[in-house]
């Protein structure tokens, strides 16, 4: 890498720990920086023989992890002696350069469309793994792999020099991150890096009136048809499992068809509907974890961002129960409450800005004080409870829906500990109203 020259990993964690593994593997050795390393991170890096570095030193690559801003005083510091400022996905690109990668970005959907494009590509007979943003990191993956489906958050994508991607997909661009990126059109220039070293012959996919400058050809698709670029039918969208977004589907039809072209196999319809139909969502997104009669207990843990949130109460069932709070990471809530307006029938508030969250929905709301250090489970039990209250108890109908708009962090690790605690407060109150 950069001529033989020092390598620093700046920022350990999730992404870090993936790219020391995978440098010990490839028997390269590397310096790390974190400024809080937790204890597991350094015994790692010890058991691997990387020594801690000096980030007033001199070094040829910088791998930096996806929470470090590219702005981040350290790494202009470094570049400015020279380094070359990557992220895991060019360290990826660049020790496997045979190795076909299908990117995916976009403000919400991206993480289902990721899993649903390796599915569909798995059902025709390539061995795709995927990683990157969602879990594992990508290069946990890429070895033994045939394609590597790989998501990519804005902040992955502010480090992808000569990235270029024989496939790449954008489900959607709206407005998140603007505490780091500072703008929306910062955002969105990030988000566009995904499509800026792709050239003629390879493809991008975008839903349909979503236009970007790129050089690639571009397939568009629409969430009420699964077509192939050519226009044949894949599967109606009623037919998609539950918890399978049409958008997602159509977005992955099309990215796995483009790849299995660049590969020189023909994609075969019956083969990729049968896919579809046995395909799962991703555990945190828009999941049904308990049942209660006409009363269903969804978690979409993970939907903070405005699109994301929509989506989940256009798709959930009403009336709707809806739990909202968290901390509050800024979103823009107008389209949430026009989304509202009809089939929400009482949001539960909870976690730390959970008041002001409702207070700005204008919706009738049930809150559930917060305190600093309170048990995050216990928060879940009881606004599983008023949830199931709202819509009428055990002989009600609706959904209880778990789509926070607040992060998770002032009560939970991440929002999939949130999610689960959901999940785990829904089924017991289930099962505990079916036995009384």
């Amino acid at each position: 890498m950069n001529g033989g020259r020092k390598v620093l990993l700046y920022g350990l964690g999730r992404s870090g720990r993936g790219v020391a593994r995978f440098l010990a593997r490839e028997g390269l050795t590397a310096e790390w920086h974190d400024a809080r390393p937790p204890a597991e991170d350094e015994a790692l890096m010890r058991e691997l023989g990387f020594g801690r570095g000096d980030v007033a030193g001199t070094y040829g690559t910088v791998v930096a992890a996806p929470g470090v801003p590219i702005d981040h005083p350290d790494l202009l510091a470094l570049a400015g002696r020279g380094a070359e400022i990557i992220g895991e996905v060019v360290l990826a690109a660049r020790r496997r350069p045979h190795l076909p990668l299908v990117g995916v970005t976009g403000t919400a959907g991206k993480g289902g469309t990721t899993v649903l494009i390796a599915h569909l590509l798995r059902a025709c007979g390539l061995n795709a793994r995927e990683g990157g943003n969602i879990d594992p990191p990508l290069l946990d993956v890429v070895d033994g792999a045939e394609v590597a489906v790989v998501e990519l958050s804005s902040f992955q994508l502010e480090r992808v020099p000569g990235l270029r991607l024989p496939v790449a997909v954008i489900t959607n661009l709206g407005v998140d991150h603007l505490d780091r990126h500072r703008t929306v059109e910062a955002y969105h220039a990030a988000k566009l890096n995904i499509t800026a070293g792709q050239q003629e012959e390879d493809v991008l996919v975008l839903p349909e009136g979503l236009n970007v400058p790129t050089h690639a050809a571009v397939r568009t698709f629409t969430p009420d048809r699964i077509a192939l670029a050519d226009g044949r039918e894949v599967l109606p969208t009623p037919d998609l499992p539950e918890g399978i977004h049409p958008a997602n589907a159509a977005a992955a039809v099309l990215a796995a068809e483009a790849l299995l072209e660049r590969l020189g196999r023909a994609p075969d319809v019956g083969t990729l509907a049968g896919a579809l139909r046995t395909a799962r969502p991703v555990a945190g997104r828009f999941e049904t974890v308990a049942r209660l009669g006409d009363v269903r207990f969804v978690e979409d843990s993970i939907a903070t961002r405005t699109l994301a949130v929509e989506a989940a109460l256009t798709r959930a069932t009403p009336p709707i129960a809806w739990l909202v709070g968290g901390r509050d990471k800024g979103a823009d809530l107008a389209p949430l409450r026009a989304a509202a307006r009809g089939r929400v029938t009482r949001v539960v508030a909870f976690g730390e800005d959970g008041e002001g969250l409702a207070q700005s929905l204008s919706l009738p709301f049930d809150l559930l004080p917060f305190e600093p250090g309170m048990d995050g489970d216990e928060v879940m039990r009881r606004a599983a409870a008023l949830g199931l209250a709202a819509l009428g108890g055990p002989g009600g109908r609706g959904t209880v829906l778990l789509a926070p708009v607040g992060t998770s962090f002032d009560l939970f690790r991440d929002y999939k500990a949130r999610g689960e605690s959901f999940a785990r407060a829904a089924r017991e109150l289930a099962a505990e109203k079916v036995g009384a």
